[in-house]
C-alpha cells in the first residue's frame, strides 16, 4: 500500500508540473494561478500546495525537471580536463542540439525566456535563474583559461571579460531561436558564432566533427 501511495503521489506530481508546463506556455507565468492549474492536472489546490510551496517553488521543480541533463553535457570528464576548446565548444553544441529537437526543453526554455515576468512572487525563480547564469559562467571561464594558458600567443582579453562575451553570444543566439525556430539553425549557427568568436580571441577554433 505504501509503495502505491508514494507512486499515485509522484504521478499527482508530474500531472501538475505538466498542467503548469502547458498554461504557463498558453497564458503567461503571472496569468495563471495555482488553481488553473490543480483544475487542468485534475486535483485539488491541496494537493498543489501538498507537492510544492508556492508557485516559484513549482516553477522551479518544472525546469529542473527538463533541464537537468544540459548542465552535464558541458560538465564531461573531456571537456572539463583537456586543455584546448574542442571538447567544450562541443559540449556546447550538444546542448545547442538538445534544445533544437527537444520540444519539452524548448517549451520550458520558451517559457523561461518569453513567459515571464520576475514580480516579488517569483522571486525564487529570479534567484534560480541567475545561480545557473552564474555556473555557466564559470564553466565558461574555466575552459577559456586553459584555452589560454595553452596558447602561444597572450590572451587578448581577460578570462572573466571573455567569459562573460561567450555567454552573451549564446544567450543572445537562444533568445533569438527561441522566438522565431524556423529563422535559422540553432546547431549550426551556434558552431559558427562561437568559433569566430574564439578566433577573435586568438584562441584556435576546433574543427567539426568527422
Amino acid at each position: 500500500m505504501a509503495r502505491r501511495t508514494k507512486t499515485d503521489a509522484q504521478a499527482t506530481r508530474n500531472a501538475l508540473l505538466d498542467a503548469a508546463e502547458r498554461l504557463f506556455d498558453e497564458k503567461g507565468v503571472s496569468r495563471t494561478s495555482l488553481q488553473d492549474i490543480a483544475q487542468t492536472a485534475g486535483a485539488t489546490r491541496g494537493a498543489v500546495y501538498w507537492h510544492f510551496k508556492d508557485k516559484a517553488d513549482l516553477f522551479n521543480a518544472m525546469m529542473e525537471r527538463t533541464t537537468a541533463s544540459l548542465d552535464a553535457l558541458a560538465r564531461t570528464p573531456e571537456a572539463l580536463a583537456q586543455p584546448g576548446m574542442g571538447p567544450y565548444v562541443e559540449s556546447m553544441v550538444q546542448v545547442l542540439q538538445r534544445i533544437a529537437t527537444d520540444a519539452a526543453l524548448c517549451r520550458v526554455l520558451r517559457i523561461a525566456t518569453y513567459r515571464i515576468e520576475y514580480v516579488e512572487e517569483l522571486g525564487a525563480v529570479q534567484a534560480r535563474h541567475l545561480q545557473v547564469h552564474r555556473q555557466w559562467l564559470a564553466h565558461n571561464r574555466a575552459a577559456l583559461e586553459r584555452a589560454f594558458a595553452a596558447s602561444a600567443c597572450p590572451a587578448q582579453v581577460p578570462p572573466e571579460v571573455a567569459a562573460l562575451g561567450l555567454q552573451v553570444l549564446i544567450e543572445g543566439l537562444l533568445h533569438s531561436w527561441l522566438l522565431d525556430p524556423g529563422a535559422f539553425d540553432l546547431v549550426q549557427a551556434g558552431r559558427s558564432t562561437i568559433a569566430t568568436y574564439l578566433r577573435g580571441l586568438g584562441i584556435a577554433a576546433p574543427p567539426p566533427p568527422g
